[in-house]
């Protein structure tokens, strides 16, 4: 889709390794934002209860997601981890109506976010290896062998290209917060400018 099939704004996807505080930082800026209107912090569907920790998600069974994925509910969907994630299409409409629209995305999934937004925004929240493994051991989900094994997992590079912006989350969350608050207003300006 064109920029001006698309509308006035901008779906932001956040990516980065398990571990670098992707939802500390959305969490963060969706503080920031809270009284702003045409931003919005989009809840995933996921495959997974809903007790399960992390973020704030819609849990749905697999049978389920699949029905919804046949009656068209997602805007992207993707696998990773054994679970199934979607974004619901409502987004897409959000977005073209001139929302700024931020989720939690995948690196594997950014050619399918671009198929279906056109141009985003992708920011990749990273952190030092040493602060990703003592995150992921606090988290308490994972063994310490399949810590070891998502750490030493391969991911697309996605660290540059065309509206992609590198975060580090290696220390105060403030720090890189505020970061990403400021990129968002910054879109949010251009949004309004190209309206």
């Amino acid at each position: 889709m064109s920029a001006s099939e698309q509308g006035a704004g901008a779906l932001v996807v956040v990516v980065g390794p398990s571990g670098a505080g992707k939802d500390s930082v959305m969490g963060f800026a969706a503080r920031h934002f809270a009284d702003c209107h045409d931003v919005h912090f989009v809840r995933r569907v996921i495959t997974r209860p809903s007790d399960a920790g992390g973020e704030v998600h819609e849990s749905v069974s697999e049978d389920e997601f699949v029905d919804m994925q046949k009656d068209g509910a997602f805007a992207v969907f993707w696998d990773a981890h054994g679970l199934k994630y979607g974004i619901p299409s409502v987004v897409l409409r959000n977005v073209r109506n001139g929302m700024t629209a931020i989720v939690n995305g995948s690196r594997g999934a950014l050619p399918a976010f671009r198929e279906a937004f056109g141009d985003i925004a992708v920011v990749v929240i990273t952190a030092e290896a040493p602060v990703l493994a003592k995150r992921l051991a606090e988290r308490g989900r994972e063994s310490e062998e399949e810590v070891l094994r998502r750490l030493s997992r391969q991911a697309p590079d996605v660290t540059s290209g065309p509206g992609v912006s590198v975060i580090d989350n290696s220390g105060r969350l403030d720090i890189a917060g505020t970061r990403f608050v400021d990129l968002v207003e910054r879109l949010r300006i251009k949004a309004d400018h190209a309206a």
